[in-house]
């Protein structure tokens, strides 16, 4: 009221802010810019690797061998990309690749939306002790699992095959089934209620209902599992030994020969290898960030 007083009597006086609330916006300043740079500084540290496996994919192999390095190559040879391509079946082992990771992906989503839907909206006899031992998989480090499931495999008659790399994904995951579970419980239990009175059974509320409400996890489920597949190096060396069925990890360490590696073409082919996976993160980001936040809502 003092300063409208003032102001009306004197149109010239300036209203000063006090010192507290210039002090809070100088520290509200610095924590923001702080915080930005510890981003900025986070993003350059991730980003570097990529930006130097590409400089090495555009230069000869002494000039990728040279120290101190060079980052940018004059002049860039971009026909390294197309000798890797010639060099050996790139595009047969990439179709491998999309085989298994596709395979894969589509058995994942299938198998741990039912079982998630089973253990957020079912009851039955032990669903909790169940789901426990269901998360308690994830604490199993995969070696301990290498040699039965290897035997396993071996019995059915699958080695050298691409069963062994995408079929187990169509019997569920610990990680898929908790995240899918943790979406489907925040959907109102109305909705089901609703459905049941209706006639509707549990497929038909899980097909009608859930499924087109869970496009946001799905499609994150979708990229982490075919990241997964994709990137899968240590499986395919184990189960697979004919060349017409390499999958593209195996296939780009052909570049390391017996006494050097051919750095020049293993970073153009890895380039060429993480296209897929950048232009399905660009398609699906939206749902990727929608389908984190929302499947952590609650438990």
């Amino acid at each position: 009221m003092d300063t409208l007083r003032t102001l009306k009597t004197n149109p010239a006086f300036v209203p000063t802010t006090p010192k507290r609330a210039v002090g809070a916006t100088a520290l509200y300043i610095i924590q923001r810019l702080g915080l930005h740079a510890i981003v900025w500084l986070g993003a350059i540290t991730m980003v570097l690797p990529f930006l130097w496996m590409f400089s090495t994919s555009l230069k000869t192999q002494g000039a990728a061998m040279a120290y101190p390095p060079v980052w940018i190559p004059n002049p860039p040879l971009w026909s390294n990309y197309i000798d890797v391509v010639n060099r050996f079946p790139f595009g047969l082992f990439a179709l491998n690749s999309l085989k298994i990771a596709t395979l894969g992906t589509i058995g994942q989503l299938a198998s741990t939306s039912l079982g998630a839907y089973a253990f957020a909206r079912m009851n039955f006899p032990g669903r909790n002790v169940l789901f426990v031992i269901l998360l308690a998989t994830l604490m199993i480090p995969g070696n301990v699992t290498m040699i039965p499931t290897f035997v396993l495999f071996n019995k059915f008659g699958w080695l050298n095959t691409h069963y062994p790399l995408f079929v187990p994904s169509w019997f569920g995951g610990a990680f898929g089934t908790f995240l899918v579970r943790q979406f489907f419980r925040t959907i109102p239990q109305d909705y089901n209620d609703a459905a049941s009175i209706d006639g509707a059974g549990h497929l038909r509320i899980f097909a009608s209902i859930y499924l087109p409400l869970a496009k946001p996890v799905l499609a994150t489920l979708a990229l982490f599992t075919f990241m997964n597949h994709w990137n899968e190096f240590l499986l395919p060396v184990i189960y697979l030994t004919d060349q017409d069925k390499m999958t593209l990890t195996v296939g780009l360490s052909y570049f390391q020969l017996q006494y050097t590696t051919l750095y020049h073409y293993l970073m153009a082919g890895t380039v060429l290898s993480t296209i897929p996976i950048f232009v399905m993160f660009i398609a699906l980001q939206k749902y990727f960030v929608r389908g984190i936040v929302m499947s952590g809502l609650k438990g």
